[in-house]
């Protein structure tokens, strides 16, 4: 299982916190949608791989989406920022109970235990 890949020379992981832009064709008009979220699961192998983005959206309902990897629609993909190396789970479906302020403290925690271990 593949913790982390590369898209277009961009690296981006499970736990990191990404923007995709991807283009989107309505009858004869074309738009971009940007997708903004935490990359919650990736799997798949050999050129079949994809990857679930959550993010919160209105009302406090959380929205998931699957994005295949070499779909032809993904313009870019940008790393917002990166998740710590205290995720240590393959799959952050545990995060779909948690709220945006009980994700960001277990970031935090995180980041402070990796910044104790260095010292």
């Amino acid at each position: 299982m593949a913790l982390t890949f590369r898209h277009k020379d961009v690296e981006f992981g499970v736990g990191d916190k990404i923007r995709v832009s991807q283009r989107i064709k309505e009858g004869a008009k074309e738009r971009n949608t940007i997708f903004e979220g935490l990359v919650i699961s990736i799997r798949g192998e050999a050129g079949n791989h994809s990857f679930i983005v959550r993010r919160i959206g209105e009302a406090k309902v959380g929205i998931e989406k699957i994005f295949p990897l070499e779909a032809p629609t993904i313009e870019k993909i940008e790393v917002i920022k990166k998740g710590t190396a205290g995720v240590r789970r393959a799959k952050l479906f545990f995060l779909r109970d948690k709220s945006p302020k009980e994700v960001e403290q277990i970031y935090a925690r995180a980041s402070l235990k990796n910044k104790k271990a260095k010292n």
